[in-house]
């Protein structure tokens, strides 16, 4: 194996780890306990940032630090509206719906990556597949929701709401990271920081102050470190010296790998209906992504 090579594969098992980090990402939210949104994000993002900022000073990237501060406006606007924005409506969802219908709703961004890049990204073109991925999503996102659809008026529409936009924030954030693919990763830590006192600021205005009763300090923590914290920048060494279409791949499995460990936690229960619906957002993200359709083709021309 070449040194490329094997940078290549180092760079995409540092992008696998990511796939496992987010499968945590509603577990430890409901472990963390009756935390307020805004105090969740602006402590995860907090402890995210500070240590991001520790880790490039001790190896030596003070100068890539000090320029990753003049991003242009617009990579603030994204970096920290994208961070701050899709995990305090995650939040919002994993506490006030079911952890595992949630967590299912959030993860349609792969689809709607795919949908987005098709109609904004120069040179993709949105295709018949893309809206057939589209359809097989959106009606497991359906199941969810109960037999008679989105209920205005239940118990869980706020939640189903904030996952639904959830969704669409962090599918914007990354089809629009493309048009600033020169911003160094470096600038991730920042955005975290940017992101923590945004959250810490709402936090001082609209929530009570204070820690709450019943918060799990531990499971805050490994949010911070985990998927809130170093996901962030382990998917962008897989992204940038890794297999990207490995990577995305693996990527349409996290709401599948959420699912089975909230079930496996004792969480959630593994209905016919979750387990259909967790299909069907997988397989539709696949679906639209092509790569069932480049691999019938693949196999038709190897047999030929």
């Amino acid at each position: 194996m070449s040194s490329e090579s094997a940078a290549s594969h180092r760079a995409t098992l540092w992008g696998a780890t990511t796939v496992v980090n987010w499968a945590t990402l509603a577990l430890f939210t409901q472990w963390a306990g009756p935390v307020p949104p805004f105090l969740l994000t602006a402590l995860c993002f907090g402890l995210a940032g500070g240590l991001a900022v520790l880790m490039f000073l001790w190896r030596g990237e003070r100068r890539a630090l000090l320029d990753a501060l003049k991003q242009p406006p617009l990579g603030w606007a994204l970096g920290v509206g994208g961070l701050f924005g899709y995990h305090l409506f995650y939040f919002i969802a994993q506490q006030n719906a079911p952890a595992a219908n949630a967590g299912l709703i959030s993860y349609l961004w792969p689809l709607l990556i795919v949908i987005l890049a098709g109609l904004v990204l120069p040179g993709e073109r949105l295709k018949a597949i893309h809206l057939l991925g589209g359809a097989c999503g959106f009606v497991g996102a359906a199941l969810l929701m109960g037999p008679d659809g989105l209920d205005w008026a239940g118990e869980y529409t706020p939640g189903y709401l904030a996952a639904l936009l959830a969704a669409f924030i962090w599918s914007v954030y990354s089809v629009a990271s493309r048009l600033l693919a020169r911003i160094p990763t470096t600038a991730v830590a920042w955005n975290c920081l940017g992101a923590a006192a945004l959250a810490l600021a709402c936090h001082l205005a609209w929530e009570p102050v204070g820690w709450p009763e019943g918060a799990n300090l531990w499971a805050i923590l490994a949010l911070g470190l985990g998927p809130v914290g170093s996901a962030f920048f382990t998917w962008d060494i897989g992204m940038k010296r890794g297999q990207v279409r490995l990577l995305g791949l693996l990527s349409y499995a996290t709401p599948l790998f959420s699912t089975l460990v909230l079930i496996a936690a004792g969480l959630a229960t593994a209905t016919p209906a979750l387990l259909i619906a967790a299909l069907l957002i997988c397989g539709g993200a696949l679906i639209g992504s092509g790569w069932l359709g480049r691999r019938a083709s693949a196999s038709r021309h190897s047999a030929g």
